[in-house]
């Protein structure tokens, strides 16, 4: 038997229809691997992955990447927060004065002063906010996955999308690693490349 097809994904990606419809066209196992943002490429460039669902912006020297999605972005307050009040959408102009408890893959900040927070999960950050301490932007998959009761999300309606794509290394570009490519881009095993 084949060793399975590892296949990392990082928080908030969806790789469950493709992992449905590889074994409906495959033999070879699909394992599948969550990893974290900090960590998304490590098992791709050390070889204990095969290939990994990214969000990006990656390093992708020495990799194959294929954008596959683009997520929304939300801001995360708690349900106390006066974000609490807006309908269903909000512009960085709204959050300038806000505290922001975890850095943003954009680069985007608000004006106000920054207290220090150490590193922190999603996971963590979302607790944060729900204590009434300042706010959190990320990935709307990424917020419905951690949602609570005592948490509210709003979309950013100027902060571009994040992008979850594909990546492999460049000289890894065999027939099993090109039917998985191809099975994210929605091929069957009767379509032709």
């Amino acid at each position: 038997m084949r060793d399975p097809l590892r296949i990392g994904f990082v928080t908030g990606a969806t790789p469950d229809k493709w992992a449905r419809s590889w074994r409906t066209q495959r033999r070879e196992p699909l394992e599948l691997v969550p990893v974290t943002e900090s960590d998304q490429l490590d098992g791709v460039r050390d070889g204990s992955l095969d290939m990994a669902l990214v969000r990006l912006p990656v390093n992708t020297d020495g990799l194959h990447c294929v954008r596959l999605y683009d997520e929304v972005q939300v801001v995360a307050a708690s349900r106390e927060h006066m974000i609490a009040a807006t309908d269903d959408e909000v512009g960085t102009a709204d959050l300038v004065d806000e505290q922001l408890v975890r850095p943003h893959a954009s680069g985007w900040t608000p004006d106000a002063t920054q207290l220090e927070w150490p590193p922190m999960s999603e996971q963590e950050a979302i607790e944060t906010v729900a204590a009434g301490t300042g706010i959190a932007i990320m990935p709307m998959a990424v917020a419905r996955l951690h949602q609570r009761k005592d948490v509210v999300t709003r979309v950013v309606s100027d902060l571009d999308p994040t992008t979850i794509a594909l990546v492999w290394l460049l000289d890894r570009d065999d027939e099993v690693t090109q039917t998985f490519v191809g099975v994210t881009k929605g091929r069957t095993a009767r379509s032709s490349r």
